[in-house]
């Protein structure tokens, strides 16, 4: 009897063990699983992350395309403005010679303004580098400036 209740034990024991086994298999496939569908739901985020990040990039792209076209057209109109205003005003006198300044001025700005952000931007840097210092002092003020005005509001 004592030999059977040892069979027995064994016998559940193995079958424990077995079974622990097996739920170790499971449970590791279950993982696996689990790490592969966590991979997968990841790299497709990543993808759409990366389109949108594209189609934002494209958007900002048109939207500063745009706003020099604007511009453009605005330095086009104002160039326009001042030919008329300076041929169409009077010639003489003390008018005249506020209708030439005038239309003058406005020709000037309006062909600066036609160049667009990236001609203004080739003259910012031109400045730069021809004031350095300066141009480092008014950098530093700028920040000074706006870390007081944000530091106040907080």
């Amino acid at each position: 009897m004592a030999n059977t209740q040892n069979k027995g034990w064994e016998q559940a024991k193995d079958t424990g063990s077995h079974a622990m086994e097996k739920g170790k298999e499971a449970a590791t496939g279950t993982m696996e699983k689990v790490r592969d569908t966590a991979s997968n739901i990841a790299e497709k985020a990543r993808d759409m992350g990366g389109a949108a990040l594209n189609k934002a990039g494209e958007a900002a792209s048109w939207a500063g395309h745009k706003a020099d076209d604007a511009v453009t057209a605005a330095g086009s109109g104002m160039r326009n403005l001042g030919e008329t205003i300076r041929d169409k005003g009077p010639q003489g006198g003390i008018l005249g010679g506020a209708t030439s300044a005038i239309g003058g001025g406005m020709e000037q700005a309006g062909e600066y303004l036609e160049r667009g952000f990236s001609g203004m931007g080739e003259d910012v840097a031109g400045l730069i580098k021809r004031n350095p210092v300066v141009s480092v002092l008014i950098g530093v003020g700028l920040g000074f400036v706006l870390a007081r005005l944000t530091s106040s509001r907080s």
